[in-house]
């Protein structure tokens, strides 16, 4: 499950900006084989006077925390293809904004410490994961 914790400043993103981005991302995810469901964008908007970014009070900026449960990277090649893939996937949302300060990282969390809907998820590409992405929803397997 790819959680993403967009924190920003007050007028970053549109509503229309953020329903866009979270439609986006979890597109992607979804091209590379995770149920549409496992995906969790959640916008946190930060004001101004509680944004800092090297000591410094941020005007405008961007700080995303990506949790990767349900599959990780085996190496650091893969790692930074990911943070590339990452990367090129808010490029089009956050390159034309002036003077935006703004990064992400990703954690890997295991997913012996993750349910949903109180049920274990599938194994990663099982006949249950697969159902699960048909149903785009959780069912006892």
């Amino acid at each position: 499950m790819p959680l993403w914790t967009i924190y920003h400043t007050p007028g970053t993103f549109t509503g229309e900006e953020k329903r866009q981005l979270a439609a986006w991302i979890t597109e992607h995810y979804e091209r590379v084989g995770l149920p549409r469901f496992y995906v969790v964008t959640v916008f946190n908007e930060t004001r101004a006077e509680d944004f800092y970014v090297g000591g410094e009070q941020a005007q405008v900026g961007v700080r995303i925390v990506i949790d990767h449960i349900a599959r990780h990277n085996p190496d650091q090649a893969s790692r930074r293809r990911t943070a590339r893939w990452i990367n090129d996937m808010l490029q089009p949302y956050l390159k034309e904004k002036v003077d935006l300060h703004w990064e992400f990282h990703v954690d890997e969390t295991s997913e012996d410490l993750w349910m949903i809907n109180g049920l274990i998820p599938p194994p990663a590409k099982s006949e249950a994961e697969l159902a699960w992405a048909k149903a785009n929803a959780a069912a006892p397997y």
